[in-house]
């Protein structure tokens, strides 16, 4: 089965959540030409903000707000959010597309891919890959830990 991939333009993009994920999608927008905006309702870590800041882009932390989220073509949150969060019911209701991290990143990725996110079981899950695809594929794994 083939899926569809999404056209994808560039545009104005809110990124939801400024950890490690955010961050990298915050490269990555700004690398293909998005014009971005992060926002994380809690407190940025200073090796992310020094990045953020390093970046160029507009940032906010403690709060979301809500009259800049409306304004994005795309919205980017992060795992952590729940979907019945206030911010991410609002997005929907005003028909504003909302992606995970690795939505967003498959966007620019040709390849076949396999995507393990999370803490719990990802070691194990990593591990046990390459003996699935055994002999049918090139495999190339990695992951980035700052």
């Amino acid at each position: 089965m083939k899926l569809a991939k999404m056209k994808i333009e560039s545009g104005y993009i809110v990124i939801l959540g400024a950890g490690e994920s955010g961050v990298g999608t915050a490269v990555l927008a700004k690398k293909m030409g998005w014009t971005v905006f992060v926002s994380d309702f809690g407190f940025i870590n200073e090796k992310f903000k020094e990045e953020i800041v390093g970046l160029g882009v507009k940032w906010e932390e403690g709060i979301h707000t809500m009259e800049e989220l409306l304004k994005a073509d795309l919205v980017v949150k992060s795992p952590g959010i729940p979907d019945t969060a206030a911010p991410i019911v609002a997005l929907k209701k005003a028909e504003i597309k909302v992606v995970s991290e690795i939505e967003f990143a498959g966007f620019y990725n040709e390849a076949k891919t396999i995507c393990i996110t999370g803490s719990n079981g990802n070691d194990n899950s990593n591990a046990n890959i390459p003996h699935l695809e055994k002999g049918r594929c090139k495999c190339w794994f990695g992951w980035k830990h700052r």
